[in-house]
């Protein structure tokens, strides 16, 4: 069966699961409550709304008193949509009508830019590159489908924002060095061609302003389109609140069916996805979620807006009462910065949490098909999937964060492709979805050639360019930005030599290096009496570590191992053995110094068996030896194995003119 078949096949077990229920429309009339073993924390029954102190157990009827309770939330609801259908009324008034924003013209219901021409030349990967000036954000390379309609502008003319946010966001920028103002009005000018954009290299100085302007961007989006659900059993009649657009279609939909109770609804409302979710943000550690949910809530208009549950996320994603942060309290340059940035606070990487955005509230903890954002690592997201057997929350996602995606580099890699081959699918249930308020390519299938994904890392490597090159699919194009690296300082005087091995396919490229290593590379060092004692062996991949270390037993060489697995023991021992002496050989994974970032002493050479994927590892390694006394430059000596197929890494250690320069007289 063909693809259009199959779409076909699936959209019509959807509808024909939602006509089982007879007259009922969930999606603009009633609230779906989904299984409670999403997301199920301890008290997650309870939910307490923002206009009342009253905690209902949605496990439990509600008794007579909170039946009353609930019906005065309902009312608060259907007075604040009519407040909020007003204010647009004055608001569109004033800026004559309702314009067509770049929302509108991209996920509106029959973008320009999605057409069969555009969908296939993304499919084939046939895109128009050219190199363009990204503002603040630098040199990046504009990539758009052959025979688009997208523009090739990487700014568009008017940043897409909200005036009740950008009001707020302007007064903060006030505040703020003119650089960072910049940087941020660049970036939101970038986002807001709802091109996908790849920032690498994401500095660290400029983290905190970026994420506040990309969190922007999502609230921004959530603010003006996805919808929000009545959580507590609403009448059949209470009208949704929505975002602008689905509220005002709802009144249409109200005014059209008093008017002429048997005419056929509107066929212009199609505003909405199969499922509520619209942002995912996948993140490496709890503490990236903490400074996600800081950005967002600092958008939020103080006092009046309410966060619940704000105490007990604080809890479970910081870290517990009491506890000191010794990265973050011990003395400055005790740790290296990026360091400090990256495992600060709570770093369990197992989490997931929806957030639900209303008008007056932002709600943490929502299930995940009453939410409109969810904040994530992909392994929590990827538990999540495998124990409900349904991804389906993903299935109607249109704007897509990973961040600190070097991070997530060096937990597992797996986990991130698990996530993407989910999104934007067909779901597998209806979920009471209402189909007729559905947008034609959403039941077209043709959700992931519009979703915009951001993506922020602070080094690229190949694992994170063939995301970009084969799951960003979005048909008004990307956006890669690009830096010319500089060599990287390291201590002069060091015997350094790169030692080239020829491949020519990349599937061997592990085969091959492996090879050469053990026949050419190691057994020059073990006929240096210098060299074959006192020597680190550091190893980028798991796979390789594992493999050279099974050789060196099998070899019979003296040697100790340094691995994300070791223990605190075992770490003292191996560095204690390598120090004095009864090593010869010091096995070290990139992982572990991702880890642990331990300053080894003992070192006189290192061999690199690859290129850390991170340059300031580079250097580091090559300080070791300096830690000792009485250690001259001449007396330290550095090997490292590379190929054709490290150039990123390569041109990260010794410059993109030098990259290229030794690759080519190699």
């Amino acid at each position: 069966m063909d693809d259009g078949n199959s779409v076909t096949t699936r959209l019509l077990t959807l509808l024909n699961v939602s006509a089982t229920k007879v007259n009922k429309r969930k999606r603009t009339t009633d609230e779906f409550v989904p299984s409670t073993k999403l997301n199920k924390r301890k008290s997650a029954g309870s939910l307490k709304f923002a206009d009342s102190p009253t905690v209902f157990d949605l496990s439990n009827p509600p008794n007579a008193n909170q039946q009353n309770a609930a019906q005065n939330i309902v009312v608060d609801e259907e007075a604040e949509a009519r407040e909020e259908v007003a204010e647009m009324a004055v608001d569109d008034a004033n800026e004559g009508g309702e314009t067509q924003d770049t929302y509108e013209m991209h996920f509106g219901m029959n973008p320009a830019v999605l057409s069969a021409s555009s969908r296939a030349a993304v499919d084939s990967r046939s895109w128009s590159t050219s190199r363009e000036k990204v503002g603040r954000l630098g040199n990046g390379i504009l990539s758009i489908p052959q025979n688009s309609a997208s523009t090739s502008s990487v700014l568009a003319p008017q940043v897409d924002l909200l005036d009740s946010l950008k009001t707020q966001f302007k007064t903060r920028q006030s505040k703020q060095p003119p650089n960072q103002t910049t940087l941020q009005n660049d970036l939101l000018s970038c986002l807001s061609t709802r091109k996908d954009l790849f920032i690498t290299p994401a500095a660290l100085e400029t983290k905190r302003c970026t994420r506040e302007a990309i969190s922007l961007h999502l609230l921004n989006h959530i603010t003006k389109f996805v919808f929000n659900f009545l959580q507590l059993h609403p009448k059949p009649s209470s009208p949704h609140r929505k975002r602008r657009k689905v509220l005002k279609n709802n009144e249409r939909l109200t005014k059209a069916s008093k008017t002429n109770p048997d005419a056929p609804p509107p066929e212009d409302v199609q505003d909405q996805g199969f499922t509520r979710p619209s942002v995912l943000v996948l993140l490496p550690f709890r503490s990236s979620a903490l400074d996600w949910f800081r950005a967002i809530t600092s958008h939020t208009p103080a006092p009046a807006f309410q966060i619940e549950h704000q105490a007990r996320f604080l809890n479970e994603y910081g870290l517990p009462e009491g506890v000191i942060d010794k990265l973050t309290s011990a003395e400055p340059g005790t740790y290296p910065p990026d360091h400090v940035e990256t495992f600060k606070g709570n770093v369990d990487d197992n989490f997931r949490v929806g957030v639900k955005m209303t008008r007056k509230s932002v709600k943490m903890f929502a299930e995940f098909y009453g939410c409109d954002l969810i904040l994530a690592s992909p392994l929590g997201l990827r538990r999540s999937i495998e124990k409900e057997k349904n991804g389906d929350y993903l299935s109607s996602i249109e704007m897509l964060v990973i961040d600190q995606m070097d991070a997530l580099t060096m937990q597992n890699w797996e986990h991130v492709k698990f996530v993407m081959s989910h999104m934007n699918k067909l779901p597998k249930e209806s979920h009471d979805t209402d189909f007729s308020r559905i947008k034609p390519w959403y039941l077209d299938g043709h959700a992931a050639y519009l979703r915009q994904s951001i993506l922020l890392s602070t080094y690229e490597t190949p694992e994170i360019r063939h995301l970009y090159n084969n799951e960003l699919k979005n048909v008004a194009g990307k956006i890669r930005t690009e830096k010319l690296w500089q060599p990287i300082a390291v201590p002069a005087g060091i015997d350094q030599q790169f030692v080239y091995f020829d491949c020519t396919n990349p599937v061997d490229e592990p085969e091959k290096r492996f090879q050469h290593f053990t026949t050419q590379l190691l057994p020059t060092v073990m006929k240096s009496a210098v060299q074959s004692t006192n020597t680190i062996v550091f190893i980028p991949s798991s796979f390789d570590f594992i493999r050279v270390q099974n050789h060196f037993r099998k070899s019979g060489y003296e040697y100790a191992v340094l691995s994300e697995y070791s223990t605190n023991q075992e770490i003292s021992r191996a560095r204690q053995a390598f120090f004095k002496g009864t090593k010869s050989f010091l096995l070290i994974s990139e992982r572990f110094h991702f880890y642990k970032r331990y300053k080894i002493r003992g070192s006189r050479n290192i061999v690199f068996y690859g290129l850390p994927d991170h340059p300031q590892y580079f250097t580091e390694l090559l300080s070791f030896p300096f830690l000792d006394d009485d250690v001259e430059a001449g007396d330290v000596s550095s090997r490292v194995l590379f190929s054709k197929y490290d150039r990123m890494r390569l041109e990260r250690i010794v410059g993109t003119e030098g990259a290229i320069e030794l690759i080519k007289s190699s």
